[in-house]
């Protein structure tokens, strides 16, 4: 018989795109530039020095493809701007414009408030409990057992 219980990883999944539905929808409210899922994952990811397509491609989980075409996108809305590396003539930062850091600001406010309104829903204790085992250092993956397992 097959358990209907959903596995962390799902309901992790769920809970993300709550987050990013209500980011998403606040900023079309507010006349921000729309953004797909993964290019709001990209601007979460990237820092304030400017940060390489390589290196955001590590960082998101996705391939060096899907984060350049993400970048680019971002790059034609005003988002975002390209700008040699001073450590490495081959490589390029990407770095948020005036208007992209506007909008970071933006998200940045949402996301608190769509947390207040999940403390509302679930109760402050349960978000404060949620937050502190997802700060918790994990350590590395387990590695399989030599048998297999």
């Amino acid at each position: 018989m097959q358990s209907n219980r959903r596995n962390l990883p799902q309901l992790l999944g769920d809970a993300r795109r709550w987050f990013e539905e209500g980011l998403l929808s606040a900023l079309e409210a507010a006349g921000a530039m729309p953004v797909t899922p993964t290019q709001a994952q990209l601007f979460a990811v990237l820092d304030d020095r400017g940060t390489t397509v390589s290196e955001l491609a590590r960082r998101m989980g996705v391939t060096r493809q899907t984060a350049h075409q993400a970048v680019h996108g971002l790059i034609a809305a005003g988002l975002l701007d390209q700008t040699p590396d001073p450590a490495s003539a081959r490589r390029r930062l990407i770095r948020r414009t005036e208007s992209g850091e506007r909008t970071h600001g933006q998200a940045v406010a949402i996301l608190e408030r769509l947390e207040e309104q999940l403390a509302d829903r679930i109760g402050r204790e349960t978000v404060a409990a949620l937050r502190t085992a997802l700060e918790t250092p994990w350590g590395p993956p387990p590695s399989p057992a030599p048998d297999g397992r």
